[in-house]
């Protein structure tokens, strides 16, 4: 059966309990032993079949008790209050890993490894961001307060620039790693203090990430 074709451009902002880097981007096993995190994203343009998604925004809350390959996690999704029906179900779906090619996007490989998915909660979701920056505020009322800065030296206080590139990465093509503080509330709640975050310009389809 063919896959509904579907593409959404635009950027994406993620903190996590790792430290800064996130040891899960080279291979390697999370900095606590499990993985929590947010991720949300903005769309500039989108559709999914015939449905638009411009100008959209919508995450997801998760948990995994060890990495995220053993599986076992469990994940919330947050839709745009100002999303209709029909756009609610697309964003549910991209965010579920359906209508995309198995293990070709993140939200595919995420899905796979989720025992529960929670309700979907749609509010409003107020996302700002400088990615060039690294600076990044996200407000969805009562359930996530997050601030997103530099990673700073240290000794001197200077911000520090971090970039880094996965060619072949299903996620994103290049990122701008940063420091991230936030609280969650809700069935999965988070609690980070200067851990990973990272920016990303993103371009997803049905196929995978567009390069």
């Amino acid at each position: 059966m063919a896959l509904v074709d579907w593409h959404m451009q635009g950027w994406e902002v993620a903190n996590c309990n790792c430290n800064w880097g996130c040891p899960c981007q080279f291979n390697q096993l999370p900095t606590h032993g499990d993985c929590k995190a947010y991720v949300f994203v903005h769309i500039d343009t989108g559709s999914f079949g015939g449905t638009s998604l411009d100008g959209l925004r919508w995450g997801i809350i998760a948990a995994w008790p060890g990495p995220i390959h053993k599986g076992g996690g469990t994940m919330q999704i947050v839709v745009d209050e100002r999303a209709n029906a029909a756009q609610r179900a697309a964003l549910e779906a991209v965010a579920m890993g359906k209508e995309t090619e198995p293990m070709k996007l993140v939200w595919s490989v995420f899905a796979a490894m989720t025992a529960t998915f929670l309700p979907t909660v749609a509010k409003p979701i107020d996302l700002t961001a400088d990615i060039d920056g690294r600076t990044a505020t996200i407000r969805v009322p009562g359930l996530v307060s997050g601030d997103i800065s530099p990673i700073t030296n240290a000794t001197t206080g200077v911000a520090s620039r971090v970039r880094v590139q996965l060619p072949n990465g299903f996620e994103f093509t290049e990122a701008e790693f940063a420091s991230g503080t936030a609280k969650v509330h809700g069935p999965i709640p988070l609690d980070f203090t200067k851990t990973h975050a990272h920016f990303a310009r993103v371009h997803w389809s049905t196929h995978g990430v567009v390069r």
